[in-house]
């Protein structure tokens, strides 16, 4: 495995400047409802209203100049490619994301007004991959993957990394701590970052994945013991449609304990009670997790949980509650 502790503590200190140091959250109602302990990293608060902010800013300031004078390019459903918009505006350099038709308007208009150009593709990771390659072909730009690379994962421990010490310092050490799954690259992330703090402190956490029903690749992955490769999935968390990296693949079998799914109505139902409960508005990605305890209490009951809520750019004129 070649992502280590190291590479995401040297990522968090290269980002620092430029991220927000994001709070934890409780609701004791939330506590009370469901039979366990909850901390909510509210990533939604982040730059570009998401976790990806991370490895997006970890991608970028990892670059020299003659990387960043060829300009950068991406493929992604809204997140990663404003991140990586927001991060290449901050070096100057020219930033091109490859979207499909069917991401949310607010995410196209995200990465538009960071000063990205916008390619549209047709909603299939083989189309997604053959726009970039093309798009490659004609003016040169360097690709970072909106998951599948080293330098995305570290950023994304990041978010971990700060969780546990944030929850050090309240003497609230978790039992369990859950991301959601898309691409993978948080998830992985979590995971290389809780392992190496967990055993530095002689204690174990648990590291749960939560993904959608209709986006159950990474499920089906982490049981049967082989990567699914080609998936169509059919969700209202757009964020994790994206099949199963092969780095994060490795990493998640190696070192995630489980990984929990959650219906769409689950999701809905998670996104409204944070709303309600806690007076902010995440996407649906950020609330698989919460779905999955909801659904899962069996698993979660008497537990103290560390959640982190991957983002928070939904479309206000189309809230699904």
């Amino acid at each position: 495995m070649s992502i280590t502790f190291s590479q995401i503590s040297q990522a968090l200190a290269r980002i620092q400047p430029y991220i927000h140091h994001t709070p934890i959250l409780q609701s004791r109602q939330i506590d009370g409802l469901l039979g366990c302990e909850l901390f909510f990293k509210a990533e939604n608060l982040q730059k570009v209203g998401a976790f990806k902010a991370r490895g997006g800013c970890n991608a970028i300031f990892s670059m020299d100049e003659a990387e960043l004078h060829r300009g950068v390019i991406t493929h992604s459903s809204g997140n990663h490619g404003a991140a990586l918009a927001w991060a290449a505006s901050l070096r100057g350099a020219d930033c091109t994301v490859v979207m499909p038709s069917n991401a949310p308007l607010v995410k196209k208009q995200a990465v538009r007004g960071y000063g990205a150009k916008v390619v549209e593709c047709l909603p299939s990771m083989a189309d997604r991959e053959a726009t970039v390659a093309a798009e490659i072909k004609a003016a040169g730009s360097v690709m970072v993957h909106p998951y599948d690379s080293d330098v995305i994962i570290a950023g994304q421990g990041t978010a971990a990394l700060e969780t546990l010490a944030q929850l050090d310092t309240l003497d609230k050490v978790p039992d369990i701590i859950m991301s959601p799954v898309g691409g993978g690259g948080l998830l992985a992330g979590t995971a290389i970052a809780t392992r190496a703090l967990a055993a530095q402190a002689n204690t174990t956490i648990s590291v749960i994945g939560a993904e959608p029903q209709g986006a159950s690749d990474a499920w089906q992955g982490f049981i049967s013991g082989q990567r699914v490769e080609q998936y169509t999935p059919d969700t209202i968390a757009d964020g994790l449609r994206a099949t199963l990296g092969v780095r994060n693949f490795e990493i998640i079998q190696q070192q995630v304990n489980d990984i929990v799914l959650a219906s769409e109505q689950g999701i809905v139902d998670a996104m409204r009670l944070i709303w309600m409960r806690m007076k902010i508005i995440v996407e649906p990605s950020a609330a698989v997790c919460l779905a999955a305890v909801m659904e899962n209490p069996q698993l979660f009951h008497g537990k103290r949980v560390a959640i982190i809520l991957s983002g928070g750019n939904v479309d206000l004129d189309a809230l699904p509650f």
